[in-house]
């Protein structure tokens, strides 16, 4: 059969007539052409498929691209400048430890109680209570803790504050709790304050 036959034949076809059911009964031009149809189709989707993985692969190797290119970035920049870090820290961990050699020894606790009761007496208040409270180890440091009751006005109370923080020694001063007399008459204040003070702990530092 020449193709001018063929596709006569496929001219006088009608398609409302082809059974789908039945496909075997098709003439052959019909059944070629459809055969050749489906295969494109089912080429085509495939490719379509395979092309969707390959991008969505590529746009994933993209990113990680990009985000190696920002840590090799960052860390071509450290190493760069590791030696200038590691000289910074020699000079921070020389001048830390000469601050923390500048903290008073053990010997000057009794004079600093001195200072503060002197400062209390002369802000005019009453002293109920200082009393050195256990020792706290931290690395570099230890706290002295100080728990300090006192009776007095409440501008007493301000300029003994004040003049506890301006002493020579560091003293921090902490849980402040003030409550008035249980005379309602009277004007004073009670106040309890922890006070912390500081000494070198030579030990840590060697770790």
């Amino acid at each position: 059969m020449s193709l001018a036959d063929s596709m006569q034949g496929l001219r006088s076809v009608d398609l409302s007539d082809l059974d789908l059911n039945n496909i075997g009964s098709w003439p052959g031009p019909v059944k070629f052409i459809s055969a050749v149809l489906l295969l494109v189709a089912v080429l085509g989707l495939g490719y379509y498929f395979h092309l969707s993985d390959l991008q969505v692969q590529l746009d994933s190797q993209k990113a990680q691209e990009e985000t190696l290119k920002q840590q090799f970035s960052t860390k071509a920049f450290q190493a760069a400048n590791l030696e200038a870090y590691k000289a910074q820290m020699a000079e921070m961990e020389a001048s830390f430890g000469a601050l923390l050699r500048q903290l008073p020894s053990d010997t000057e606790v009794p004079g600093l109680l001195e200072d503060i009761t002197h400062t209390g007496l002369g802000s005019g208040l009453e002293f109920e209570e200082i009393k050195l409270q256990p020792e706290v180890a931290q690395q570099f440091y230890i706290e002295l803790p100080i728990q300090i009751k006192v009776v007095g006005g409440y501008h007493d109370l301000a300029t003994f504050v004040s003049g506890v923080s301006s002493l020579p020694r560091i003293v921090t001063l902490h849980d402040f709790e003030i409550k008035p007399e249980k005379n309602e008459t009277s004007s004073k204040l009670h106040m309890n304050i922890l006070a912390k003070t500081y000494r070198y702990n030579d030990k840590g530092l060697q770790k």
